[in-house]
Formats: structure tokens, sequence, C-alpha cells
């Protein structure tokens, strides 16, 4: 019997996954329960079990005092010092008794009861114990249940994760039996067990997918600097090779980048920019606006403000669709960044109002992430060594400086309108022979050249008419006869001989 009470609690312990020792002390729990409910809810009972032999025994504990109040639980200082000669008041006496043989149905029940307590609370606390150290970490879970504000997670073993609303990517439809790798967000102890919150959008979750993949990271030898991102779409992140003969971005990306499409197949496609971070502000803000080339940063360490001025054609670029590209930069320095274009810092110099395009680093009310506040620190402190005293702006080009083109004249309004035929007049036109034709229409043949002149219209209109180009005839003013009523006058010959004078032909009528 007692062989077999040690077999039954070990194979217990093994299913629930739990100690020994904890099994043991629910099973001693229970007996004392219902040993006091025999014993007539006697409170100084408890039970012990040895895990040699199984063996099972029970005690009563009996405290000793001067005056006796409670003779069931209370002895004096003389029936102490017969089991114990120095005795002394305050001390715990405890005297082995006999293990009632028949327990009740009551104790029974609530023998068994206790034991279900007990191993329900170990195992809530075996897995809070497990999984609260293994905040931040990835672990591998299996989609159970897909509801419409959250996904439930099967860990094994029985443990449940809850991916909220507000973790999961947006693009991403996860189906059940989907095996997905998450970030344990935070662990909380609840009545029904330890609730686990995990993340499919955080950005630690790149991290340690970088981790995974990229040896380099792990022992230390590449450090991540700090990580900007929006799950589902695009993400930024900052590295540092502490060995000047390792490129950073070349581990990260690894040969024909087989380490960085794992981590984008792992993220269903989510498209991930490595740039390598500088000590220098204006350097790294400048590699954070990437792929985009910029022409000058300015760096304003007391309002934290990186003033970045990009050539024409990369404006586009540099903002990226919807600002993504620019926010993702503000985020992932830290530093408030304002863009203009080259043309738009010309006309901002000769005096016109111009407003540039400014991203925060986070939104208000927004939470920063704490590497880019510890980034910023230290990005703060480098720029006061690297500054001279009493700076406050620092202009540093990331190119050789390029000539600025001329502001255009600013026209003002008083001045006379500028018509096109005029402009065209004040070009100067070849001559014939120094024309350089051009291929016009189809056939190789057609030449189109460029008019001598252009003669400026007094009324211009869409449709001409004959007495606006031809010259006026004398006898124009001249009435017309009037023709005898009842005859008809003679109409002109449509056809003409080849003897006939084409002279005396009359073109006067409406051209089209």
């Amino acid at each position: 019997m007692k062989n077999e009470l040690l077999l039954a609690l070990n194979q217990l312990a093994a299913e629930k996954n739990l100690p020994p020792e904890t099994v043991y002390e629910a099973v001693e729990a229970a007996l004392t329960s219902a040993f006091r409910r025999e014993e007539d809810d006697a409170p100084n009972m408890y039970v012990k079990i040895d895990a040699r032999n199984g063996e099972i025994r029970a005690y009563r504990q009996m405290f000793v005092v001067e005056q006796v109040e409670n003779p069931r639980i209370e002895m004096t200082v003389e029936e102490a010092r017969k089991w114990k000669p120095d005795a002394r008041p305050g001390d715990v006496l405890d005297f082995e008794e006999e293990v009632p043989k028949n327990a009740g149905r009551i104790a029974a029940q609530t023998a068994k009861q206790v034991v279900l307590q007990r191993l329900r609370e170990a195992e809530r606390d075996a897995i809070y114990e497990e999984y609260i150290g293994k905040v931040g970490e990835l672990i591998v879970g299996t989609v159970q249940k897909v509801e419409p504000r959250q996904v439930i997670l099967d860990l094994g073993r029985g443990t449940e994760a809850v991916l909220p609303a507000s973790e999961q990517v947006r693009n991403e439809h996860l189906r059940a039996g989907q095996r997905v790798r998450v970030l344990v967000v935070e662990v909380n102890r609840a009545s029904k067990g330890p609730q686990i919150v995990v993340s499919r959008a955080h950005r630690n979750l790149l991290r340690r997918l970088f981790e995974m993949e990229v040896p380099e990271i792990k022992n230390g030898t590449v450090e991540i600097k700090s990580i900007a991102r929006e799950g589902g779409h695009r993400s930024k992140i900052a590295v540092w090779a502490r060995n000047p003969a390792i490129d950073p971005i070349g581990a990260c990306v690894g040969v024909r980048g087989t380490r960085i499409q794992n981590i984008v197949n792992e993220l269903n496609g989510e498209r991930i920019d490595v740039i390598k971070w500088d000590p220098d502000p204006a350097k790294f803000v400048s590699n954070a606006l990437s792929p985009a080339q910029v022409s000058e940063v300015e760096i304003d360490p007391a309002e934290r403000l990186a003033s970045v001025v990009v050539p024409d054609k990369m404006m586009s670029l540099a903002i990226g669709k919807d600002g993504q590209n620019a926010r993702l930069a503000a985020k992932l320095t830290g530093w408030r960044i304002t863009i203009l274009s080259e043309s738009a810092k010309a006309r901002q110099e000769a005096g016109e109002a111009e407003a540039p395009m400014a991203f925060e680093p986070y939104a208000p009310g927004e939470a920063p992430d704490i590497d880019i506040l510890q980034q910023a620190e230290q990005v703060a402190a480098a720029a006061e060594e690297a500054a001279p005293a009493g700076a406050q702006a620092t202009a540093v080009t990331a190119e050789p400086p390029r000539p600025q083109p001329e502001p255009e004249p600013a026209y003002e309004e008083e001045e006379e309108e500028i018509s096109f035929a005029s402009i065209v007049e004040s070009i100067p036109v070849p001559r014939g022979e120094e024309r350089e034709s051009e291929d016009y229409g189809e056939e190789e043949d057609e030449e189109y050249e460029i008019p001598a002149a252009i003669i400026e219209e007094s009324r211009p209109s869409s449709i001409r008419f004959a007495e606006d180009v031809l010259p006026r005839r004398d006898d124009e003013d001249e009435p017309l006869p009037k023709k005898s009523a009842g005859k008809k006058g003679k109409r002109a010959p449509r056809f003409y001989d080849e003897g006939d004078d084409m002279d005396d032909i009359d073109y006067a009528g409406r051209i089209h």
C-alpha cells in the first residue's frame, strides 16, 4: 500500500510536470484537512508523508503557556517539562497520534478537493515561473483558435497564450493549426491561471530574429543599435560592428541575401532596411533616410532637430509612400527631421516662404522606445563633444558641395505681360544651311524645319476668313446690280477649258 502510494504520487507529479515535493505537500494538506474534520475541526492537527517508505504520520501541536485557556491546543509549563525538560512559554510541542483508519465521506471529499486545488495552484505557479523569465524572448506556438479580437495559441502542455488585436500585423492572416514565432510581451497572474500575452508586431521580434539568423549579432561582434518598425509594411534596423574589419550590413544580409531572406519569409514579406549606425548624428540621419541620397544635414542639438536637404529627384524617395521612409528614419534616430529639396532651399534663401516637411520621432502621447532614448542620449553626448565651443548648430555635408543653381529673378506684378509671340521673336533663328532638321513622322523623307518667323495676328481665331487674309479689292464697295424679277442670271460655268483664263476666277470665299 505504501509503495503504491509513492508510485501514484510520482506518476501524478510527472503528468502535471511538477516536482514530487509539491505533490507530497498537496496530499499532506488534503489529509490534514480531512483529519481535522474527523477530529471535530481540530486546528492543531497536521500530517506528514515519509518520502522514503510512503508512511503517513499524524501529529498534534500543543502550545506551552503559563495559564491554559483552551486545553485542546494549550498546555502548562509543568506539563510540557515532562516531555521537554527545558520547555518555556511560547514553545510548540508535537505529539504523534494514531491515524484514523476509516475517514468519513465528507472528509474524503474534502481531501479530494484540496488535492485538486493544490495541484492546480502549483501547476499555475510553475507555468508563471517558467514564462515570467521568457519575457522579451521568442517562443513557438500553434494557432488554436482565431477570434475577432484575439488569437489563442497553444504553447504545449496545456498552456495557452493570447495574441490580442493590438499586437497583430494587419496584413497577416493566421489560420488554425499554423505554427508561428511570437514574442512574449507580458505574463500576468489571473484567477484561471497565468495570462501570457504575445506579439507579432513588436520591434523586438525583429531583434530576436536577427539574433537567431546572424551569429555575429548573437556573439556580440555586430551590435543592433536601434530598430524602427511598422509591422507588416517596413522596418529599419541600425547595426554597428565593434571590429572595423567586419562589414555589419554584409553580415546581416548574408551570402546572396540568405540570412535576411529567412527573416523576411518569417515576417511574410515585410521590407527590411539595414543601415549602418554612426556616432555622428548628421551621418546617422543621412544613413537612416536610405535609399535616398542626402545633400546636406544640419544638426541643432538644443532642439534635437535635423534639417535635411535632398536633391529634387530624391524628394519623393526620401519621404516615401505616405511619409513612411522619413517617419521610420525619425523613429530610428530619435531626432525630429525636416526635409527640403534643393530648389525649395534656394527659394527659401531668396526670401520666399517655404515650409519644410517635418517628421516626429514618436507621436504625441505615444511611449517612446527605450533603446531610442538611450541611443538619443549617446548621440547627443557625441554631438556635444564634436561641436566647437559656443556653436549651437553644426552643418555637415554628406557629399561634396554641389554648385547651387542661381535663383530665378522674381518678376514684379507691375511689369507688362509677356506674350508667347514676343518670346518666339526674341529667339535667334539660324540660317537655312545651319538648321538641324529632325525626323518628323514615320517616313524618313519627311523633315521638320524651324519656321523662319512667326507673324503675330491682329485678330486670332480658330476659323479664318478670306477677307481677313486676302487684299481688299477696289470694286468691293460698289453695290451689286439688282436682278430683274422673273429672270434668272447666267451662272458661271462649273468647268473650264484649258484655253480659259484662270486669272478671271473669283476666289473670294471662306477658307476653313
